[in-house]
C-alpha cells in the first residue's frame, strides 16, 4: 500500500540531484583553476535519468519510478577566451574557459523545481487517498 509514495519519491530524489547538479553549473561557470590551484577548466555536468528504481523493496517496485542513472560531464563544454595576459594562457593568448549559459542553467533549474513540485503534488495526493481509504475502513 505505501508502494505507490515511492514513484513520486523517486522522482524528488533525481530531481534534487539534478538542481546539485545545476547549481554546481552556475557557481563554476567561471572557475579556471581546481581545488589545488591547478589549471583545470570546470566542466559541465547534468544528471542522466534513467526508469526504476533499484533501491525499491520489492521486485515490482523496482519498476517503477525513475533514478539518476549518472551525472556526467560535458567534455567538450569549454570555449576558448581572448586573456593574453592570463599566465594560462596559449601562445596565442587564449585560455580555455567553461562554457556555461547562466541563463540556459536557469532555465534548466526552474523546470527541476517545477518537476520536483509536481511530485510533491502527486506525493500528497496519494497520502490523502490512503488517508480517506483509512477513515472508511475505521
Amino acid at each position: 500500500m505505501w508502494g505507490g509514495l515511492d514513484i513520486p519519491t523517486s522522482g524528488m530524489v533525481a530531481q534534487r540531484v539534478r538542481l546539485e547538479a545545476i547549481a554546481s553549473n552556475i557557481a563554476n561557470k567561471d572557475a579556471i583553476l581546481d581545488s589545488a590551484g591547478r589549471y583545470s577548466p570546470y566542466l559541465r555536468r547534468a544528471a542522466e535519468f534513467a526508469p526504476g528504481d533499484p533501491t525499491a523493496q520489492s521486485e515490482a517496485g523496482q519498476e517503477l519510478g525513475v533514478h539518476v542513472a549518472s551525472v556526467w560531464i560535458d567534455h567538450d563544454a569549454l570555449r576558448a577566451q581572448y586573456d593574453p595576459g592570463s599566465p594560462y594562457a596559449d601562445a596565442s593568448g587564449f585560455v580555455m574557459v567553461p562554457d556555461i549559459d547562466p541563463i540556459l542553467e536557469q532555465v534548466n533549474a526552474m523546470e527541476a523545481a517545477r518537476a520536483y513540485e509536481a511530485n510533491v503534488v502527486a506525493a500528497e495526493s496519494i497520502k490523502a487517498t490512503m488517508a480517506q481509504a483509512l477513515r472508511l475502513l475505521a
